[in-house]
């Protein structure tokens, strides 16, 4: 499978947090050597009332559960929007490899907007980013959930 392919996963997991009323962002935890996902997971702040299940925090728990491990060395983290800021550092703390990253986020983002959390030279480890993959669609997914948002009030 190829980077597209693996966000196209992410993707499901956004609209699965579509239709559940959360933010749709999607991720997932890849093997590079085993081609495998090790973990998923969609936003889930609203409904489990805990402003920290984002995507991609749950995605890398989940991951590190599952391995059995504290770090995710060589690991690659694929989210449909850019991380923001807490995102980011907990990537950095878990030693992902490498983060794909589908629609950037003018707000809220922290790796090529904001802060540029990777940048900073307090960051320990800093993974390598690839942004822009499967972009449109990560963020019509996006902009249709806040349109209707902006429609119920």
């Amino acid at each position: 499978m190829n980077c597209q392919d693996y966000m196209k996963i992410a993707l499901k997991e956004a609209q699965k947090a579509f239709e559940h009323d959360e933010v749709p962002v999607g991720a997932i935890v890849v093997d590079p050597c085993s081609n495998k996902i090790i973990a998923r997971a969609s936003n889930k702040g609203a409904h489990k009332g805990n402003a920290c299940e984002h995507a991609e925090i749950s995605a890398m728990m989940k991951a590190c559960h599952k391995l059995k491990k504290k770090r995710l060395w060589g690991m690659e983290l694929y989210v449909t929007l850019e991380p923001c800021t807490m995102c980011a550092a907990a990537a950095s703390f878990m030693r992902i490899a490498k983060i794909y990253f589908g629609a950037e986020d003018e707000k809220g983002g922290a790796i090529i907007n904001g802060v540029k959390f990777f940048a900073n030279p307090s960051c320990h480890h800093r993974p390598e980013v690839e942004g822009g993959i499967l972009k449109d669609e990560c963020s019509a997914i996006l902009k249709d959930f806040f349109a209707l948002k902006r429609k119920k009030l």
